[in-house]
């Protein structure tokens, strides 16, 4: 797949529809057999409340990036799934409700809940929900012991799964949703994937961990 092109700042045209037809024959896996330009791609910044529909509409709670975090994908990538590597720590200036857009404010983290995980994120204006602004939510494949919101998120983009769709049903983005997960971790699970989860914009200090990539083996089937 050829690297995607430049994200327009301003919703500008309507998304292609997802069909039974596209989800019924996507691939297992996504991009090379190696992160190619213009991957990696490193982005930070402190969680920020998003839409409340992810985990309560859709069951996939997603780590909502500030705007001014997304100024490296500017230049390098369209909007759509992708997938890579995350990692939720606490942030060192305890960042206020008001910086945080969270009721509760920078919360304790757990080890586990500090190590690092596979993710996919999407990078749009999630037409079926007819957003206004474009946003990039991070859905980290581990169940995080408590909400993590004006915690600092660091993201490392590998690779692009497929562009952003519109859907008929709420049902078949769900679908979506879930081969996006599974592609994600098959795609992560080759090694010249799976030792960017030791890149240095990681901090490995609270463990040694291995990335949770092997316990999703029971989803080998798309």
């Amino acid at each position: 797949m050829a690297a995607p092109s430049s994200p327009s700042s301003t919703y500008t045209a309507p998304a292609d529809l997802s069909t039974a037809t596209f989800r019924g024959a996507r691939p297992s896996i996504a991009g090379p057999d190696a992160p190619a330009p213009p991957f990696p791609i490193a982005l930070r910044g402190a969680v920020q409340k998003g839409f409340g529909r992810g985990g309560k509409d859709l069951g996939c709670p997603t780590a909502n990036l500030p705007e001014e975090a997304l100024l490296p994908l500017s230049a390098a990538t369209t909007t759509g799934i992708y997938y890579g590597f995350a990692q939720v720590l606490p942030r060192s200036d305890r960042a206020s409700d008001s910086d945080s857009g969270s009721s509760s404010g920078a919360r304790t983290l757990c080890a586990a809940d500090r190590e690092v995980h596979p993710m996919a994120m999407s990078l749009g204006w999630n037409p079926f929900y007819k957003n206004e602004r474009l946003s990039a939510e991070v859905h980290i494949m581990h169940e995080y012991k408590d909400d993590f919101y004006g915690n600092e998120v660091r993201v490392l983009v590998l690779g692009y799964i497929r562009p952003e769709l519109d859907y008929t049903s709420r049902e078949a983005l769900i679908d979506d949703i879930e081969t996006d997960k599974k592609v994600a971790i098959r795609s992560l699970a080759r090694p010249t994937y799976a030792r960017y989860a030791s890149d240095s914009l990681f901090d490995s200090s609270n463990s040694d961990f291995e990335p949770e990539i092997q316990e999703h083996k029971e989803d080998s089937k798309l």
